[in-house]
């Protein structure tokens, strides 16, 4: 009978290469039975059931020498918003630096590249790359839209009262440094091009779609969860504001139907209007088909306010 409780727990957690379990004093024979799992060269597993990407990933970084999760991998370890292609694809993407050859396993899709030691990082004993270097190592995949979203994620300030952290994951200028340390790299146009559009405040990658559809439609550009003033001394943060035109604009995602966010959404709705302003409020619905419907009604609040678009 299998006891897997006699394993050491490091065993347990997910797969691990056949080097930790020696180490751990669990010899050749013991990783034998039947119920240990053969994943791939070096690596075995007892449970991979509820294991998260990270762990499946760390044996097969730790038995390829010089090597780190990267691309697709990273960037679902990473939780980026926005698309990637072929991210659900059930493969592991591992990088190696050159000039060690590419991994060839079964189950990995192997890269070679070049990472300055800044590049990678080791997160719970897995070694990745970084968001930066992830961001721009998936940009030959992702359209310029999904590029401009995990941009402006990497570089939104936190709020450290919700977060665990007080400073962005990236700086403006530590996008551009990648940029420019790795000038052949493919995709690099349609990252530079993102990097143009992205901008520190959207909180979410609707937000940021949203912003994008409006600059495609032609209308001014919004600034982005600024404080506003308004009367009697209140003030409100919206998602997006035209304080040219006194009008803001928020979206509503999927908390904003329970009671009492309904609530504080009214009140914040009377804010608005008491102090002359025109609010839109922006729903799932909206976004379809290209943010056409949103596009729509912040227009129609614009015009209404004065606003007329640029004669060519």
């Amino acid at each position: 009978m299998f006891h897997p409780e006699n394993f050491p727990p490091e065993l347990l957690a997910g797969p691990f290469s056949i080097e930790l379990a020696n180490f751990l004093g669990v010899g050749p024979g013991r990783l034998k039975h039947a119920d240990v799992l053969r994943l791939s060269r070096g690596i075995k597993a007892i449970n991979i059931q509820d294991a998260s990407l990270a762990l499946l990933t760390a044996p097969f970084t730790q038995v390829t020498g010089y090597s780190a999760a990267s691309h697709a991998t990273a960037f679902t370890i990473w939780e980026f918003p926005g698309f990637l292609p072929g991210s659900d694809d059930n493969v592991i993407h591992i990088s190696r630096q050159a000039p060690h050859d590419e991994p060839r396993r079964a189950g990995i899709h192997g890269h070679t590249t070049k990472f300055r030691d800044d590049e990678v990082f080791c997160l719970d004993g897995l070694w990745l790359t970084t968001r930066v270097r992830t961001w721009l190592d998936c940009s030959r995949r992702m359209s310029i839209e999904e590029l401009v979203v995990v941009a402006d994620h990497l570089l939104r300030l936190p709020r450290p009262e919700f977060e665990d952290r007080t400073e962005p994951y990236a700086t403006l200028a530590e996008l551009e440094q990648m940029l420019e340390r790795h000038k052949g790299t493919p995709g690099i146009q349609k990252a530079r091009q993102a990097l143009t559009l992205a901008r520190v405040g959207s909180d979410s990658a609707p937000e940021t779609r949203l912003r994008l559809a409006l600059a495609d439609a032609g209308l001014p550009e919004p600034l982005i969860n600024v404080p506003v003033a308004l009367a009697h001394g209140k003030s409100r943060t919206p998602d997006a504001q035209f304080p040219d035109y006194c009008v803001a604009v928020e979206y509503d995602g999927g908390t904003h139907n329970e009671s009492e966010q309904v609530g504080r959404d009214i009140l914040r709705q009377e804010d608005f209007q008491e102090a002359g302003w025109v609010e839109v409020r922006i729903g799932k619905v909206h976004m379809r088909d290209d943010a056409k419907a949103a596009v729509r009604k912040i227009r129609d609040a614009l015009y209404s306010r004065g606003w007329r678009p640029k004669k060519n």
